[in-house]
């Protein structure tokens, strides 16, 4: 019987507002992956990605989805409340103070530079992710093929996500299904 106290809500709104605060452009699930699972050991990897496959899925943004998905996860309905309102209250506050100084901002030397190195980091932090992902999600050939042929179909290929996941997970599922039959008996 697991004897880990809960998370406190004050900790998960801590978190997520600061993720929420401080970032722009989307690529959270990344930063969330970090914090939750490497940094604060919440969730295991295997916990987290099962949550970011549902959230990927399900309309609406994916790194809402992922808090909402955490925030339930830990603290059930008022944990995925919590960190829905932290991820949303900071963007909220500085979207309306960005647009108050907008002019003033724009006009600014240097602001073109920021915004360019921020998105390297972006890049940069969701590479990571996936590389990290890849090697926990990837115990075996058949999994390690199906990733590599989303990888391919969707970011080489540029074919549309929705059909690439329709034909690989099926089949993903069924070899592994019967892997572990093997395994079994």
């Amino acid at each position: 019987m697991d004897q880990t106290p809960p998370v406190p809500l004050g900790a998960i709104y801590g978190l997520f507002f600061r993720i929420g605060l401080f970032s722009f452009g989307g690529q959270l699930t990344s930063w969330i992956h970090r914090e939750v699972v490497l940094v604060r050991g919440w969730m295991t990897n295997e916990e987290f990605l099962s949550g970011m496959a549902l959230s990927q899925i399900l309309p609406g943004v994916n790194s809402t989805n992922t808090a909402v998905f955490v925030g339930q996860r830990l603290r059930g309905v008022w944990g995925a409340t919590v960190a829905i309102a932290a991820m949303l209250t900071g963007p909220f506050f500085a979207v309306i103070l960005a647009g108050i100084l907008y002019k003033s901002i724009v006009g600014w030397d240097g602001v073109q530079s920021i915004m360019e190195g921020v998105a390297a980091v972006a890049l940069g932090m969701l590479a990571r992710m996936g590389i990290s992902a890849g090697r926990g999600a990837a115990k075996g050939v058949a999994p390690a093929l199906a990733m590599l042929v989303t990888f391919v179909g969707v970011g080489v290929l540029r074919l549309p996500m929705l059909a690439v996941v329709a034909v690989v997970a099926p089949i993903s599922v069924l070899v592994c299904y019967h892997q572990g039959d093997r395994h079994e008996g």
